[in-house]
């Protein structure tokens, strides 16, 4: 399909193909127009726009008393700008990565391939995932990013000293939620929910689904999987969909 090609261009950095792909994919609706939103950072979809909405969050929680003085870890996947919005908040200590880095702070790397921290104090009291589960171009991968996320968490909530961390912002284009054959908003949450996550904040503009997920850590694995499974059927729906296995 084309916007997998879209996301192999963009992870191989070939921006002539990329455009031309992007001029194919604006043709045909749904869930393809809205992959190209953060095409080589052309605009600020990802990481722009998606981070003042984290950041809104962010500021609700840190206005207790007990937090507002705290430092917080902050992961960002898939970063296009050290000068985005996260880069406001004082109280954010922010480390970036992207699997093609645009300027220096951005340290180049696949999520996939980042090590593990050992230690508490290297965890992250917030990951952010902004328009990047989208680009990886099969439903397994998805899952397996998804289950690496707690990996990299803090599991002493107490350390975050507020009641939403540790947590992870997800944002995906609104079509694969609200128009997928594989994939709901209630799909995603029970696949989250068997992850350990808590749905605690979600917002929907006609484009983008943002969404902020407490995680409560669990010892030991689950035993629950999520197949590619059709849930809405018709001809207009896309193909999106998140395999847990």
């Amino acid at each position: 399909m084309l916007h997998k090609e879209l996301a192999k261009a963009i992870k191989q950095g070939d921006a002539a193909r990329a455009s031309n792909l992007e001029r194919l994919i604006n043709d045909k609706g749904g869930l393809e127009s809205y992959q190209i939103a953060s095409n080589l950072g052309q605009n600020n979809a990802r990481g722009g726009d998606s981070s003042k909405v984290l950041v809104g969050w962010l500021r609700e929680a840190t206005a207790d008393s007990r937090s507002r003085n705290s430092r917080l870890r902050m992961l960002e996947i898939g970063s296009l700008s050290v000068r985005n919005a996260c880069s406001q908040l004082d109280c954010l200590d922010v480390t970036r990565i992207d699997l093609h880095s645009q300027e220096p702070g951005i340290r180049q790397i696949d999520f996939m391939d980042l090590t593990v921290p050992c230690a508490e104090g290297e965890r992250y009291h917030i990951i952010s995932l902004s328009l990047v589960l989208n680009f990886v171009p099969d439903a397994n991968g998805r899952g397996a990013m998804l289950q690496r996320i707690p990996e990299f968490l803090v599991t002493d909530s107490s350390e975050g000293v507020s009641r939403i961390y540790p947590c992870l912002f997800l944002v995906l284009p609104l079509p694969c939620v609200a128009n997928s054959r594989y994939l709901t908003e209630g799909r995603l949450e029970e696949m989250m929910t068997s992850l350990g996550f808590t749905s605690i904040r979600v917002k929907r503009t006609a484009k983008l689904y943002y969404s902020l997920w407490r995680y409560e850590c669990r010892e030991g694995g689950t035993d629950v999987t999520f197949t590619k499974e059709e849930l809405r059927s018709g001809a207009s729906r896309n193909n999106f969909a998140i395999v847990l296995c």
